[in-house]
C-alpha cells in the first residue's frame, strides 16, 4: 500500500449540526445529522495557543457502503443454504449482513449447526457469490470521494471481513489501491464487527487516533463495533438498513448513499477532519 500521506493542520468544525434541522432535497441528496457531545466539541488541543500537526483518517466499510454488493451476497448465501438444505429467509439474511460469517452463521443456523456445516456453507457463498462478481460496482462517485479525502490530506482504511477472493474482486471494481492507506481484511482480525477488533486495528493502520477518526458504514454492525472502538460513525442507506435504526445504533449523520456524502463534503462530519 501507499506509504502515510503526510500530516496536516487541523481548525475544529465552524458549522455545528442543528438537532431541528431535518431538511430534505431528492433521493440523492437527503441527509440528516444528528448533534453529539463528541461532534459539538473543541478539541483541548486547539485551546493551547499554536495549532499542532495531527493526522485524521475515514475508515471504510466496502460491501454495501462502497461497492453494490449485498444483495450479491444475499442471493448467495441463500443458495448455499439452500444446497444443505437448511433453507433461510432473505430478510433474515439481509439483516445479517455486515456480521463476520461465523456470525452470521450463528445467527441464521444457531450455533449447533453452523460448528457443524459452518465451513460448507462459507466455501459454497465464496464460489456463488464470485459466480456474480461480474455484476459488482462501485456505487456512484465511491471513488471519488476516497480521492476527495485523501487529497485534503485524510488517511483513507477501508474495513472489510471479505476473505481474500472476494476482496480481489472488490479492489478490482474500487480501483483505489494508490490512494487508500491500507486494507483490513477477514484474515487480519480474529473477532468480527460487531466487535470492535476490525476498527481497532484499521486505526491502527490509520495510524490516528480515535477522535480524529471517522468510520462510514451501511450495517447497524458498523456503527456498534465503531462505537465500542471510541469512534463515530457516519451512516449510509445503500446497505438497505434505514437512517432511524443507524441513528438509533449510535451513527452520527446518515446520507442516501457516498455520493449523497461527497455532494455534502464540505458540510458534513468528515469536513472536520480537513478544515
Amino acid at each position: 500500500m501507499p506509504a502515510a500521506h503526510g500530516d496536516h493542520l487541523l481548525r475544529g468544525p465552524e458549522i455545528r449540526p442543528d438537532p431541528s434541522d431535518n431538511r430534505s432535497g431528492t433521493a440523492q441528496t437527503r441527509h440528516s445529522v444528528a448533534c453529539t457531545p463528541a461532534l459539538a466539541r473543541v478539541p483541548t488541543r486547539l485551546r493551547h495557543g499554536k495549532e499542532p500537526t495531527i493526522a485524521t483518517a475515514v475508515l471504510f466499510d466496502v460491501d454495501g457502503t462502497l461497492v453494490d454488493s449485498n444483495y450479491l451476497h444475499v442471493h448467495a448465501w441463500r443458495r448455499a443454504f439452500h444446497e444443505l438444505e437448511r433453507p433461510v429467509d432473505s430478510w433474515r439474511v439481509h439483516r445479517a449482513l455486515g456480521k463476520g460469517s461465523g456470525k452470521l452463521l450463528s445467527t441464521l443456523l444457531g450455533d449447533e449447526d453452523a460448528e457443524r456445516v459452518g465451513d460448507e456453507v462459507k466455501d459454497l457463498h465464496s464460489r456463488f457469490y464470485l459466480e456474480t462478481a461480474g455484476l459488482l460496482r462501485p456505487f456512484d462517485h465511491a471513488p471519488e470521494l476516497i480521492r476527495a479525502l485523501t487529497a485534503k490530506g485524510v488517511r483513507v482504511v477501508l474495513a472489510t471481513s471479505a476473505g481474500p477472493d472476494e476482496l480481489d474482486q472488490l479492489r478490482r471494481v474500487l480501483d483505489v489501491d494508490d490512494v487508500v492507506e491500507d486494507i483490513v481484511a477477514g484474515h487480519d482480525v480474529e473477532a468480527t464487527k460487531p466487535d470492535p477488533e476490525p476498527v481497532l486495528v484499521a486505526l491502527e493502520k490509520a495510524g490516528t487516533s480515535p477522535e480524529d477518526t471517522l468510520f462510514v458504514g451501511d450495517a447497524v454492525w458498523d456503527v456498534r463495533a465503531a462505537t465500542k472502538a471510541g469512534v463515530r460513525t457516519i451512516g449510509v442507506l445503500s446497505g438497505g438498513v434505514s437512517a432511524a435504526e443507524l441513528t438509533e445504533a449510535g451513527a452520527i449523520a446518515t446520507y442516501d448513499d457516498v455520493a449523497a456524502l461527497l455532494a455534502d463534503l464540505e458540510k458534513s462530519p468528515l469536513a472536520e477532519l480537513f478544515s
